[in-house]
C-alpha cells in the first residue's frame, strides 16, 4: 500500500508531516555532513539518552561518543554531489518513529570520491514538538546479484 496507506490522500497528518521532514530537515543535514559539517545532523540527533548509532564504519553509544563520531565522520567527508534517502517503510507512533530505507551518497572519503548505498533504519522521537533521530542503524547494502 505505500507510505499512504488508507490515510487519505489529501489529508496531511502527522506520518506525512514526518515523512515530509525526513525529505527536507533530516536530507538537508546528511548532506552537509557529507560535505563536512557536523553541526545539521547534531541538531536533528537527540540530547536525550539513550542514543546510539550501529554504523557502516563504526558504532557508538551515549552521547559524547555519538557527537564525537559525527564530528569524525565529517573530519572524513567532503565535496558531496549527492545525498538521497529512499523511505522503503516509515511508521508514527506517538512521539515515536522510525524510517527504513537506502541512502545514495555520492561524496569524498578522505579525499577519494565514492559512491555507496546504505541500508538505514533509524528510531526518532518527538521532543519539545521537533522529531530527534535517536538510534541509526547502517550497513552496506549488498551489490546486486547478476546470477539467475
Amino acid at each position: 500500500m505505500g507510505l499512504r496507506e488508507s490515510r487519505g490522500e489529501g489529508r496531511m497528518n502527522d506520518q506525512d508531516d514526518f515523512v515530509a521532514w525526513t525529505q527536507t530537515r533530516l536530507r538537508e543535514a546528511e548532506t552537509a555532513l557529507h560535505n563536512g559539517d557536523p553541526r545539521p545532523r547534531l541538531a536533528i540527533w537527540s540530547t536525550r539518552e539513550p542514543v546510539s548509532v550501529f554504523g557502516a564504519w563504526r558504532s557508538e553509544i551515549g552521547q559524547d561518543a555519538v557527537r564525537e563520531l559525527f564530528h569524525d565522520l565529517a573530519e572524513a567527508f567532503s565535496d558531496c554531489t549527492s545525498h538521497v534517502y529512499e523511505i522503503v517503510a516509515a511508521e508514527v507512533v506517538g512521539d515515536m518513529a522510525y524510517t527504513v530505507g537506502h541512502e545514495r551518497t555520492q561524496t569524498s572519503v578522505n579525499g577519494n570520491p565514492r559512491a555507496y548505498v546504505l541500508r538505514v533504519t533509524q528510531v526518532y522521537r518527538r521532543e519539545a514538538g521537533e522529531w530527534k533521530v535517536a538510534h541509526r542503524h547502517a550497513d552496506t547494502a549488498p551489490e546486486p546479484s547478476t546470477e539467475p
